[in-house]
């Protein structure tokens, strides 16, 4: 259910790549991976008789939780990546990202102070890249994964061009 503050009317929202699917992956991969390593020790030193402490039950229960919530953050991953979207305005860049709690950011290009782009490894295996936004505030969090590496670069170009035109409250 769209709201006009969330999602305002006329806007065309531009989507990220959907190999950005395979990035959120790997690293969920990576993450979960250790986490249900280190919760099941304990359920490894139970079933040996190292450990009396904590009952079996609760041995179990642990990891097999990380295991439920690790595959519904798994679930959610697509999902998460089809609600990164971006668009250029006049005097402002919109970034848009979240399901169940939605976030639209607007900042305008005379904000600006830089523009940077990051690559990391498997992003960089997959042509995508990073763009991300600062600004004078510190508490601004724009960045907008999963670009092609042609249209981050693109982006970066324009954004900056139009950054430097309007040169507001630099």
């Amino acid at each position: 259910m769209p709201t006009e503050a969330i999602d305002p009317a006329g806007i065309s929202w531009q989507r990220v790549s959907p190999k950005y699917v395979t990035v959120r992956l790997v690293e969920w991969a990576a993450g979960n991976l250790l986490a249900v390593i280190v919760l099941s020790l304990p359920l490894v030193l139970v079933l040996l008789g190292w450990w009396r402490w904590p009952p079996l039950w609760l041995a179990i229960l642990v990891p097999a939780a990380a295991l439920v919530l690790a595959a519904w953050r798994l679930v959610l991953i697509p999902r998460q990546v089809r609600a990164i979207g971006y668009a250029e305005r006049d005097d402002d860049l919109l970034i848009r990202r979240g399901i169940f709690f939605q976030r639209t950011l607007a900042v305008p290009y005379g904000r600006m102070q830089y523009v940077d782009i990051g690559v990391g490894p498997v992003e960089r295996g997959l042509g995508l890249c990073t763009l991300k936004l600062h600004t004078a505030s510190p508490g601004t969090n724009a960045t907008i994964p999963g670009l092609p590496a042609g249209e981050g670069a693109r982006l970066r170009e324009q954004l900056a061009a139009r950054g430097e035109a309007r040169l507001a409250g630099l």
